[in-house]
């Protein structure tokens, strides 16, 4: 058993152990699973903060790289350059 030394809380050594992290599943708006690589289309004119201008919608994203954090997707779109996307917003072509 082990007990908190500020609390008291007893808990055994089966509960301490690290519980098995599943991996990470990035899903399209139309619920596809995405992998690194993949194509995707843009679903919905995006405004761009900044630099002015907007991916219109129907916009495909070539080689895309998935990553933990505020927006899902790295990648680069011609005319625009390099930029995150959420998943939310792109369909798997």
């Amino acid at each position: 058993m082990f007990v908190c030394p500020e609390c008291a809380h007893e808990w055994s050594a089966q509960q301490a152990s690290p519980a098995v992290e599943e991996a990470k599943v990035w899903r399209d708006a139309a619920g596809n699973v995405l992998q690194d690589g993949d194509t995707v289309t843009v679903i919905k004119d995006l405004k761009l903060k900044g630099g002015g201008g907007v991916v219109k919608m129907g916009t495909k994203v070539k080689n895309i790289r998935l990553v933990d954090g505020d927006h899902d997707i790295d990648c680069k779109i011609d005319g625009f350059g390099s930029m995150g996307l959420k998943t939310e917003f792109v369909k798997k072509v």
